[in-house]
């Protein structure tokens, strides 16, 4: 990109980091209120996490994503993709985090979208498209590869009840790269938002955003049972289910 220069000579001349974009149109701000979009798409929620009740983790230390997202999940835009679009709209919640950081001016794909992708890309055959076929981590991490060119690391768990001794492996990843990530296994998937981990103890609340939520956008309503803090136990994980954790990578860009 021609201009990647001249913000590199910008951000050094202002003393700004490096390794994320600061100076793009994307990073511009709005100063009027906005209306609500032309078309199936709507006004989304963002940060839904910011004033829900505390971790009861005792001595507890947060790791929390960085920067701002919105909340997709079931239901919205006037599509029912209740019972199977749980994966799709957590791949477009992790989309919206690198948009509203100004990675990207790239929309959220809608379900048809994702499935043409992943069929053009060579993973599914053309009976996928318009289906209400799942799909899980693996498949979100080609979507965000190709349309975003971001890579993408996998954590396997492979069972719920080991979920817990992930929490260093997350902790660092909310340190170094704050991006959510995309929790698929047992059938359900979820966008985990952070840990609070007592590294003595070993004990781990999960910050969870669900997107199974089929509601209108009521943070009251959201926050608590579909935006909040989880234990790592059989109401949230399957015991003795298999888990991907999708990890997004920052890119290091301006």
């Amino acid at each position: 990109e021609p201009l990647v220069a001249k913000r590199k000579a910008l951000h050094g001349q202002l003393g700004l980091p490096l390794d994320r974009p600061l100076l793009r149109v994307s990073n511009s701000i709005t100063f009027v209120k906005p209306s609500a979009p032309a078309g199936n798409t709507q006004i989304r929620l963002k940060n839904t996490h910011i004033g829900i009740p505390a971790s009861k983790v005792g001595g507890g230390v947060e790791y929390l994503v960085q920067g701002d997202y919105e909340y997709y999940h079931y239901m919205q835009d006037h599509f029912d993709d209740n019972g199977w679009g749980c994966a799709y709209r957590s791949l477009q919640t992790l989309i919206s985090w690198f948009r509203c950081q100004g990675y990207t001016g790239q929309a959220s794909p809608s379900h048809r979208e994702i499935q043409q992708l992943l069929v053009r890309l060579g993973d599914k055959t053309k009976e996928f498209i318009g289906s209400r076929q799942w799909i899980g981590a693996i498949e979100l991490g080609y979507v965000l590869d190709e349309l975003l060119g971001v890579s993408c690391k996998v954590m396997t768990v492979s069972s719920g009840a080991d979920m817990p001794t992930k929490a260093r492996e997350l902790a660092h990843h909310f340190q170094t790269q704050g991006t959510p990530i995309m929790i698929g296994g047992g059938v359900l998937a979820y966008t985990l938002l952070g840990i609070n981990w007592n590294e003595r103890t070993g004990e781990c609340d999960f910050l969870i955003l669900d997107p199974h939520y089929t509601g209108g956008e009521d943070l009251k309503a959201i926050q608590g049972p579909w935006c909040g803090w989880k234990k790592g136990d059989s109401k949230l994980f399957v015991q003795d289910a298999f888990y991907n954790l999708l990890c997004p990578q920052r890119p290091n860009t301006v």
